[in-house]
Formats: structure tokens, sequence, C-alpha cells
């Protein structure tokens, strides 16, 4: 089972910071997450979600390339790649993998002006290690939401720096 993990900063440089050196661990193979996607909240309010991999172009890119194939087939390869790439992109676009959306956007609601949050779901992790490794962002936010134990987010929340909510009982 994954878990979930989001924590916000004051500023969007921190959160992008914070996300490559989470993949650096996960190259370590120090943590293995399904997502690690990022929440922004402009200066006038606008939420946005900043995702790894963009699957508009993943699903364009699959789609050229079934599409050509069938195109084969039927003596009409560019024709098959342009409405494969077409399809393919639509269907990237409507696919929702890892965190739920709303759920995000719902959290950068509640951000600050100018703030960001990382929405991490982690499928596991060595965590000692992991947080050894991020002392750099020690006290430089705080946990808005876990779905660790009790234990582990109060590890957590006492090495970030605090919460927008009280911890759970």
């Amino acid at each position: 089972m994954s878990d979930l993990i989001v924590v916000a900063f004051d500023d969007e440089a921190t959160a992008f910071e914070l996300r490559a050196a989470l993949v650096k661990l996960q190259k370590e193979y120090l943590l293995a997450m399904e997502d690690a996607v990022i929440v922004t909240k402009s200066a006038d309010g606008k939420v946005a979600l900043h995702q790894p991999v963009s699957l508009t172009a993943v699903g364009a890119m699959g789609g050229a390339f079934w599409g050509s194939l069938v195109g084969l087939l039927f003596l009409n390869p560019l024709l098959g790649m342009a409405a494969g790439a077409g399809a393919g992109a639509l269907s990237g676009k409507f696919t929702d993998i890892g965190i739920n959306d709303q759920f995000m956007k719902d959290i950068g609601g509640t951000l600050t002006n100018g703030g960001a949050a990382v929405c991490v779901l982690v499928r596991k992790m060595t965590g000692d290690k992991v947080l050894e490794r991020l002392t750099a962002f020690k006290d430089k936010g705080r946990v808005l939401q876990t779905s660790l134990s009790n234990e582990q987010e109060e590890k957590l929340r006492a090495f970030v720096g605090g919460s927008d909510k009280a911890p759970s009982a």
C-alpha cells in the first residue's frame, strides 16, 4: 500500500527543489514513488499542477505509433499516425493516474498566494535515511496531510517544522 505525504512551502522554488531531491533519492533506491506533483498558487490566486510527466504527450506518442501501425495496414500510415496521435493526446489529457487531481487542486486552494505544496505518493522508503538526506529542507515547510502511521507522521512533522492542522490522535 502506498502512503500520501503533502508538504507545503511558502515559495515555489523550495517545492521544486524538494521534488528534485526526492527523484535523486529514488534513483539511489532509498525511496519508490508512484507520483510526485507540485501544486502552486500564483500571486493572483490561480492553482496549477506541475506533473512530472505530461500524460497528453505520452498519449500522443503512443497513439501516433499505434495509428501509424494501423495506417500501414490500410496503406496510409500518415493519416493513421495523425488520427492516432490525436486520439492518444485526447486520451492522455483525460487520464488521471497517481494522486487525484481534484484533491490536489483543493490542497492548492488552501495555500497562501505564491506558495506551493509537494504531493508525493510513496510506495516504499527507508524513512531514516531519506530524512537524513533531506536536511536542507528541515524546518522549511509544514505538513498538510499524510496517510502515515501516527508515529511516522509525528517524526515527519518534527522534521519539516510544523503543520496547518493538529496532529492526528
